[in-house]
């Protein structure tokens, strides 16, 4: 299976001067883990995830004052729609991280997260046990 069957299409896109408030206000209602952070003054490109604003939080840091630009990790590994899931997985193993901005070119297309990976792994791997059981 490949990343374009797994990913989300409907990509988050934020700026980088949302507050991390605004920034999971958006992620939650729709219930994504990760945001894109396009910076149109830089044309640069990142991604603010869950984990992003938990650590902010428990600095103690007050999110309505901290935006998405100081907190958006800008080194990030893209995917190919074309990758399989196998290397989408290990991409995200070898970097210790949860998910994956994949483009098409120059533009974000999607996002893939480990979730996203199991959930379509999981049916697979109850087939195959089922198998085994009964042969």
């Amino acid at each position: 299976m490949l990343v374009r069957d797994a990913m989300s299409s409907m990509v988050l896109t934020i700026g980088p001067a949302h507050t991390l408030r605004q920034a999971a206000h958006l992620m939650a209602a729709r219930r994504v883990g990760a945001a894109v952070v396009l910076d149109p003054d830089t044309c640069g490109l990142g991604i603010l995830t869950e984990r992003d604003i938990l650590i902010s939080l428990g600095l103690g840091q007050d999110p309505d004052q901290e935006v998405a630009g100081t907190h958006t990790t800008t080194e990030i590994v893209f995917a190919c729609p074309s990758w399989t899931l196998e290397d989408a997985a290990d991409a995200m193993s070898h970097g210790g991280f949860r998910h994956l901005v994949v483009m098409d070119g120059n533009e974000p297309t999607g996002i893939v997260s480990v979730r996203d990976i199991i959930r379509c792994w999981a049916p697979d791997r109850r087939a195959a046990a089922t198998a085994t059981m009964a042969g």
